[in-house]
């Protein structure tokens, strides 16, 4: 069977994972890469970082953006969200403060799945070299749909 996940479906999936695939438009073409990501149900928005870089330059240029979620036991047993929205770039305090809830939001997720106590950001997310500083980033979500499959075969 396969069908559409509701909205509150959708979101549950969201707030169980913190690994999707960004994507965003260059030079006309779409370009998809994986993130570590927070939902933030009280603002309905995803929150991650990264450093400065392709993405980020692309991103400043067109706003529009998407972000695939899954889960995947095979090919008959599977959940799938698609978030559409738009970037915005976070600076100073709002950047701080978020990139501590991104921080504390993921470290909640890995406690609840897997049992784990991770302590550093570097643990579940990718390192940003010393020098570079975090480009914190948020997608104010426009639209989330989501469909699942399975089969009880």
């Amino acid at each position: 069977m396969r069908r559409n996940l509701d909205e509150k479906e959708c979101t549950a999936l969201l707030e169980h994972n913190y690994i999707g695939r960004l994507a965003y438009i260059s030079g006309g073409c779409p370009h998809i890469v994986p993130i570590t990501y927070f939902y933030d149900s009280e603002t309905n928005s995803i929150t991650s970082y990264s450093s400065e870089g392709h993405k980020i330059r692309e991103m400043r240029k067109n706003t529009a953006v998407c972000l695939a979620i899954d889960e995947i036991a095979s090919i008959s047993n599977w959940k799938s969200v698609l978030v559409q929205g738009t970037f915005e770039e976070l600076s100073r305090i709002d950047a701080k403060y978020m990139l501590h809830e991104f921080s504390e939001g993921v470290k909640k997720v890995i406690k609840n799945n897997y049992g784990e106590h991770p302590k550093y950001i570097s643990e579940f997310s990718a390192k940003i070299d010393a020098e570079d500083i975090p480009i914190v980033f948020r997608i104010n979500i426009s639209e989330i749909t989501g469909k699942f499959r399975k089969n009880d075969y």
